[in-house]
């Protein structure tokens, strides 16, 4: 034993040493491995982006350019916590099979591409197990862009997660890379079959002209296309997810002829869509997105009577667009406090101006639809979410607002036939109703309870009550 020499003190201090030198001379060279020049560092990632991801599923609606009403994953969702309370949610979504819309980076997912040619999927593979599990049918938002699209400095630790970054356009001299991105995400999930491109028009601002950069969107928009229909030519690809803006008439950006009670149209949002819409290349499906209430926050005349509005933008762009099938990305009744949270009206006064703007984009033609959950990583109160936070056991349990984007999905879902049935003349004007053969929606816009007749029946209805009636 004493041979060996390990028991002197002057042996271990240099085997010590040279263990270190080691440990150092290989970190140095995993780093120097994992850092291209000028690229940055790349530990984590891989090359095979386009490697197919897990077992692709068979989503209910993968071969038609409507899918339903449903959700966008935010920031935190059913994918992680308690195993229970995820368990329970995705069997809470199996029995509903909704539509489930995830971005590529940000709201949940990670920088996708932190080195050109260098991916890391972790995050949205994660996402897209999650609406597999759940049966869902998985819709992929292509956005956001990777620091090194737009000027920001490459590399897995120099990702900028500052709204102002993510919310930056890809530089024009990185379309391509984008529409690469895009084709390479295809691949990774073929059995995600529809792709809306871009958020927002997020970075599409031109200030010297004041007005919206619709060609240099078009232009991505467009290359975009092209990359996703060589992957599979039976892509579905929609755009240009414009935010529909209304102001007060008298705004000097008001638009002349396409307003109402609810306010007018921005005309610079109508010549950002006019655009788009001569120029692009192709769609199989329209994006737009928007709120009641004008940019002001005013809810014109009421809450309930604001969401006119989201009937009359639906039928403009499905005139515009030759009736191609309308997607609501994100719609809004509510109006945000300056933590862009919704938390001022009580539950049922929230999900009674939601049902009433589900029906309002219905009747205006809109086949499909994503709420946006704002869910919360942990706790009991999650106003407005779909279901309480999976952070604990007791967590994933359904939340009013899920009974009713789930009943509406299942009753007005693509092809649904609406029905006009009679309303009694005194309750026309507290009342928003919509029907089908089957089923009728009705929903009572009062603070008070009334009594209301529809469809021949007579039935009390509580304070901003939701009622779902059988034919």
């Amino acid at each position: 034993m004493g041979r060996h020499g390990w028991n002197s003190g002057a042996r271990r201090w240099r085997l010590t040493a040279l263990l270190g030198v080691g440990v150092a001379a290989l970190a140095l060279i995993v780093t120097l491995i994992n850092t291209l020049p000028g690229g940055g560092s790349t530990a984590g990632t891989s090359r095979d982006g386009d490697k197919v991801h897990g077992t692709p599923a068979s989503p209910p609606d993968e071969d038609r350019p409507e899918v339903g009403w449903g959700f966008t994953h935010t920031q935190y969702s059913a994918d992680e916590g308690s195993d229970t309370a995820t368990e329970r949610v995705e069997g809470l979504l199996s029995k509903s099979q909704l539509p489930q819309d995830q971005a590529i980076m940000g709201w949940g997912a990670d920088n996708p591409e932190p080195v050109k040619g260098r991916y890391d999927f972790g995050a949205l593979d994660r996402r897209i197990d999650f609406v597999r599990k759940s049966g869902g049918t998985p819709v992929i938002t292509l956005c956001c862009s990777p620091d090194w699209m737009k000027g920001g400095k490459s590399g897995v630790d120099n990702t900028d997660w500052s709204q102002a970054s993510l919310e930056t356009a890809p530089q024009p001299d990185h379309y391509a890379d984008f529409a690469a991105l895009a084709a390479t995400v295809a691949k990774r999930y073929p059995d995600v079959t529809h792709f809306i491109v871009w958020n927002e028009f997020k970075g599409f601002w031109n200030n010297a002209k004041q007005r919206w950069d619709y060609e240099g969107y078009t232009q991505l928009y467009n290359l975009v296309y092209k990359a996703l229909k060589k992957v599979n030519p039976k892509i579905m690809v929609g755009g240009p997810y414009l935010v529909m803006d209304s102001v007060d008439p008298r705004d000097p950006n008001a638009s002349g002829t396409f307003k109402g009670g609810w306010g007018a149209m921005d005309q610079r949002i109508i010549d950002a869509f006019d655009y788009w819409n001569k120029n692009k290349v192709g769609a199989d499906f329209v994006v737009v997105d928007g709120s009641s209430y004008t940019n002001d926050d005013e809810l014109l005349p009421n809450e309930f009577g604001a969401t006119d509005k989201l009937t009359a933008v639906s039928e403009w762009v499905r005139q515009q667009t030759n009736d191609l099938p309308l997607w609501w990305a994100e719609y809004y009744v509510e109006p945000a406090d300056g933590n862009d949270d919704r938390k001022g009206w009580s539950e049922t006064h929230r999900v009674a101006v939601q049902a009433a703007g589900l029906i309002a984009m219905a009747k205006g033609g809109a086949t499909s639809g994503f709420y946006w959950n704002p869910e919360e990583e942990k706790g009991t109160n999650c106003a407005g979410c779909l279901w309480t936070p999976t952070d604990s056991s007791d967590g994933g349990k359904q939340l009013p607002m899920y009974d009713l984007v789930s009943r509406f999905d299942a009753a007005f879902g693509p092809g649904t036939k609406f029905e006009t049935v009679p309303v009694a003349a005194d309750d026309v004007p507290n009342v928003k109703v919509l029907a089908t053969d089957r089923t009728v929606l009705v929903v009572n816009t009062l603070d008070r309870q009334i009594s209301a007749k529809v469809d021949g029946k007579q039935f009390d209805m509580a304070a901003y009550e939701v009622k779902w009636l059988t034919r």
